[in-house]
């Protein structure tokens, strides 16, 4: 069902890291053996939620390369791909039971336990200019202190926020107007911010995890789905889906996380390598994904075997959805409460004021 794809070429992704395997027994993650010259090493596990060759896969991969190297192999990992260790949903209580070390969480899966997290699901908040959600991502004081303080409660710490590109939709059907959502059977995150939003539209939403999609695609038991380019071309959506919709209607945040307690036990010299390394793959992962859209939107649309009509809402038809979508904001604060509500209002904030600074 999936194309696993080799890492990109390039100046994207270093390819001078060897990193030893580490085995993938009940043995690994035990952490704190002492080396041949007395230093503690670790074995340590990094989960994501997406394959071998998908962005989330080939970042903890580059991550976990760069942190061997920095801390001279005294923490290896091993990276994990989805399903390794069960669902999305199981993947963040795994981080939070410190099971695993690292994770790349999705904000969307973790709202019935963080529900401050579902800010990210609020369609048309981010900017339209990446450099901007770049900025904002990495500088936000909103995320970065007010809403990583209510994950870190979970003893779960995000240590940046990133983005994998812009969201689009796939339909067996065009998708141009809300009218076209109208009883359009719509995969969603495990959210009730995702699910109400679509209802606005008139669309029925129906929770997946996504390695039930293709097939719920192909059966026709599921209409469409939201996803950035790169992920439709790569889980090969597109093969099971005639319409394809540029619309930018959100972006996919993602997150790296690191189970507190496990990072608060490292020696200093080790979280500050773990500090660095995360300053180090801001730009990296960036770059990867605006490679990655880019590279498999010309993939879709030189596919002859499984044509795909693309479509480019208009900023006019955008306004549409804008206009359902903004009420959702005041949902996101009468369903999270007052603390909740100060993030996404400072978060609001922080976005018009990089975009001002921009010029846009």
């Amino acid at each position: 069902m999936f194309k696993r794809k080799g890492l990109l070429t390039g100046t994207v992704v270093s390819a001078a890291f060897v990193l030893a395997a580490c085995g993938g027994d009940e043995d690994a993650g035990t952490n704190g053996d002492a080396g041949a010259e007395g230093e503690e090493t670790y074995e340590v596990r990094f989960l994501t939620e997406e394959l071998e060759g998908q962005l989330q896969y080939e970042y903890a991969q580059e991550f976990a390369d760069r942190l061997e190297e920095k801390t001279d192999g005294r923490i290896v990992t091993d990276v994990y791909e989805f399903g390794g260790l069960g669902s999305e949903v199981n993947q963040f209580q795994e981080i939070q039971n410190g099971n695993v070390e690292f994770a790349i969480v999705s904000p969307g899966f973790t709202g019935t336990t963080v529900q401050e997290g579902q800010l990210f699901a609020l369609q048309f908040l981010f900017s339209d200019d990446e450099d901007v959600n770049y900025q904002v991502l990495n500088e936000s004081e909103a995320l970065n202190e007010g809403l990583s303080e209510k994950y870190e409660e979970y003893n779960v710490k995000p240590l940046a926020y990133w983005s994998e590109g812009g969201m689009q939709w796939t339909g067996n059907s065009p998708l141009r107007e809300p009218a076209d959502f109208e009883n359009f059977q719509m995969r969603t995150q495990e959210s009730t911010l995702i699910q109400t939003s679509y209802e606005q539209y008139g669309a029925d939403p129906t929770p997946l995890s996504w390695e039930e999609l293709y097939t719920s695609l192909q059966l026709g038991n599921i209409d469409g789905q939201e996803n950035p380019i790169f992920f439709i071309e790569d889980a090969n959506f597109h093969e099971v889906q005639d319409h394809m919709t540029i619309s930018d209607h959100n972006i996919y945040v993602a997150m790296t996380t690191v189970n507190t307690d496990f990072y608060n036990s490292l020696p200093d010299d080790l979280r500050e390598a773990v500090d660095e390394v995360v300053e180090e793959m801001r730009p990296v992962a960036h770059d990867m994904q605006l490679e990655m859209n880019e590279e498999l939107l010309s993939a879709i649309e030189e596919d002859e075997d499984n044509p795909t009509e693309i479509y480019t809402l208009s900023e006019e038809e955008r306004d549409a959805f804008r206009e359902l979508a903004e009420p959702m904001q005041d949902f996101f604060r009468d369903d999270v409460g007052e603390d909740g509500a100060a993030i996404l209002d400072q978060l609001i904030e922080e976005i018009e004021a990089a975009e001002e600074e921009a010029g846009n």
